[in-house]
């Protein structure tokens, strides 16, 4: 079983190696935990004495395969939560995130799967995000972001990619949400922002950051 803040640094490494691809330097630990490099050292040691990452010197960590199922079991019941919260208790998608952290910590492996059952084993979360199954596995859907699409051709909202709650509330706002059908109506050489066309029924503009951060499929 591991602690509270083991599962955090787990959760950590695991987004930052890209799924588990690709080695982590410690400085980037450290900023994502907004801690000190030596409390990243220790915890380093931790992970590493249980099998869970291994590290080089110079290269940096790397989550292992036991590493990232632990990561994923994490990472399942964060979604399933927030899934939860915005379902059945109608919760905002801009203010499950911190509870959902608070929530994912629960050890009661029996409520989860209770837990998947009762919302009928859902796949994404409210901010479009795979749901791990109770194995591990994890259903990757090829999208873009919106920035890079072109033409007039229908395009339809599947996730966020950076899902602060300002970012979120501003798309609640325009009337962005996932599933959403989008249309470019115009791109603007200048800046990149977007006038588009939500629904088949509402236009609006955005601007480059906020179509980088809107990922779609085409």
């Amino acid at each position: 079983m591991l602690s509270y803040t083991e599962e955090n640094y787990l959760k950590a490494i695991y987004h930052l190696s890209d799924s588990g691809t690709k080695a982590v330097l410690t400085s980037e630990i450290a900023e994502t935990m907004n801690t000190k490099a030596a409390s990243v050292t220790d915890m380093i040691k931790k992970l590493s004495n249980k099998n869970l990452i291994a590290y080089e010197k110079y290269y940096g960590v790397k989550i292992t395969k036991q590493g990232r199922h632990e990561a994923l079991m994490v990472v399942r019941k964060h979604r399933l939560w927030e899934t939860f919260l915005v379902q059945k208790l109608q919760f905002s998608w801009d203010e499950v995130h911190d509870v959902a952290e608070q929530l994912e910590h629960i050890q009661s492996s029996l409520l989860i799967e209770k837990l998947d059952e009762f919302l009928e084993f859902p796949t994404v979360d409210p901010h479009g995000h795979p749901i791990p199954d109770k194995s591990g596995k994890i259903v990757e859907v090829r999208q873009i972001p919106l920035s890079e699409c072109s033409g007039k051709k229908k395009i339809i909202v599947r996730s966020v990619k950076h899902g602060s709650p300002s970012f979120l509330q501003y798309l609640s706002k325009i009337g962005v949400y996932i599933g959403a059908s989008v249309s470019i109506l115009d791109k603007v050489e200048f800046d990149g922002s977007l006038e588009i066309m939500i629904d088949s029924k509402k236009k609006v503009f955005i601007s480059r950051e906020a179509a980088q951060n809107l990922l779609v499929t085409e």
